[in-house]
């Protein structure tokens, strides 16, 4: 695929997924805390039964400031699940779960028509911010080891081989 090509499809997959951000209703996947301030060590609001009908408010990195009944706080993003839109549901799972399906992806019989965080609840702020962080690369790069490097290793550790049968995992 050409660079054109690539930005060009890169543009009609965000259009079309940007439904997915403006989204307000949503529901608790499971019982959790609602929080005072974004933070495990924030105090608990209030706590959450699972299936729990919230409003969000407003995304912050990985949570989401939400409003449940009158009580306000905030909610991780991936305690949270969106109802799909009624366009996605009526076209059996909408553009992102065709493409889904097209490379391989679950049936559209077995689709939930649910949308859920995808990127690890990062605001689309953050990603439009993103910057790759070179000095941590070359300190990860640096921890590598080649194969002779690991032998070595292992030889001066005394380490000795185990065969590891692949029932026994």
């Amino acid at each position: 695929m050409g660079p054109m090509r690539a930005k060009l499809f890169l543009l009609l997959f965000l259009s079309l997924a940007a439904p997915a951000f403006g989204q307000s209703q949503a529901f608790t996947n499971r019982a959790t805390d609602l929080k005072a301030e974004a933070g495990d060590q924030s105090a608990t609001v209030a706590k959450l039964a699972e299936n729990t009908e919230v409003k969000v408010v407003a995304r912050a990195g990985a949570w989401n400031r939400v409003e449940a009944g009158a009580q306000k706080g905030f909610v991780r993003a991936f305690h949270l699940r969106f109802p799909a839109t009624a366009s996605a549901e009526s076209s059996g799972g909408g553009f992102l779960s065709g493409l889904s399906s097209a490379l391989g992806g679950r049936p559209k019989s077995q689709q939930a028509g649910i949308q859920t965080v995808g990127v690890r609840g990062l605001s689309p702020e953050d990603l439009k911010n993103a910057a790759p962080n070179n000095e941590a690369l070359a300190k990860a790069q640096s921890y590598r080891a080649d194969k002779p490097a690991a032998e070595r290793f292992a030889r001066e550790g005394k380490l000795s081989t185990v065969n590891v049968d692949e029932g026994a995992r």
